[in-house]
């Protein structure tokens, strides 16, 4: 028994031992990091469903944004699944952040494909609007560990009060619809919206030790695994709690 507990000890060593030499390996090995420019970066939300025949137009549309500084995310809804097709990429969550959009823009009703440009309803989607517009937040976005990440967010106004949330989105999902509007119709989909965390509210406050400075909020984010083949994207979106426009957002693509 007691030769047992003594092989036992040195199992947990050795996997101590291992544990710490990976994710010692592993931050050291690790500089993925993005951190946000001077101007606003924009933020496209997509709210799109496969059981919407007029919505493949707007994920092609979305897709081609690959390789733009905005912020892309395909936010998918189920509310149209009871006409004979369940996309598996939707989620509660997602057509409750789309409802909220539209009370902050005084829609009446939300509808498929809609795309919001920096929080405001854009139904005449399309090429990226033209012109910069000044950031108001600074964030810098980095992986701290496997499906780890955190982040350093400043707010440049000290009267702000504002919110932040995360998405995970993945790039090159296909599906072979087989009944509903889209029945026989093979579609693509980019920036596909996996995972949507809540990341809080918060007021700016003035750094104790920094009269010219402002105190920069710490947030940190656990994600879903990675599904293999698919790329994905970590979002970070800061915006203004009152109207839903971004103060600043980032995306940070890493290899691991």
């Amino acid at each position: 028994m007691r030769q047992a507990v003594k092989s036992i000890d040195i199992e947990i060593i050795a996997a101590s031992a291992l544990f710490i030499w990976v994710t010692g390996s592993f931050a050291q090995s690790n500089q993925c990091s993005v951190s946000s420019g001077e101007t606003l970066n924009p933020v496209i939300e997509l709210y799109t469903s496969e059981g919407c025949s007029s919505c493949p137009p707007a994920d092609k549309w979305a897709s081609s944004l690959k390789g733009s500084r905005a912020v892309v995310q395909a936010f998918h809804v189920g509310y149209w699944d009871y006409i004979g097709w369940v996309d598996r990429f939707a989620a509660p969550a997602y057509t409750n952040r789309q409802r909220d959009v539209a009370a902050k823009n005084n829609l009446r009703s939300i509808y498929t494909p809609q795309a919001v440009f920096n929080g405001k309803d854009w139904p005449s989607w399309g090429a990226l609007p033209a012109g910069t517009e000044a950031s108001r937040a600074s964030i810098l976005l980095r992986q701290s560990g496997p499906d780890q990440f955190e982040a350093s967010v400043t707010p440049v106004s000290a009267a702000a009060q504002w919110s932040a949330y995360w998405t995970v989105t993945e790039h090159g999902h296909n599906s072979k619809v087989l009944s509903g509007e889209n029945k026989g119709e093979y579609l693509k989909h980019d920036f596909v919206v996996r995972q949507l965390v809540q990341a809080g509210q918060y007021k700016t406050n003035r750094a104790v030790d920094d009269a010219d400075g402002l105190k920069a909020q710490k947030l940190s984010f656990r994600s879903i695994a990675a599904t293999p083949g698919h790329p994905r994207q970590i979002n970070l979106v800061v915006f203004d709690d009152k109207t839903g426009k971004p103060l600043q957002a980032v995306s940070l693509q890493c290899s691991t």
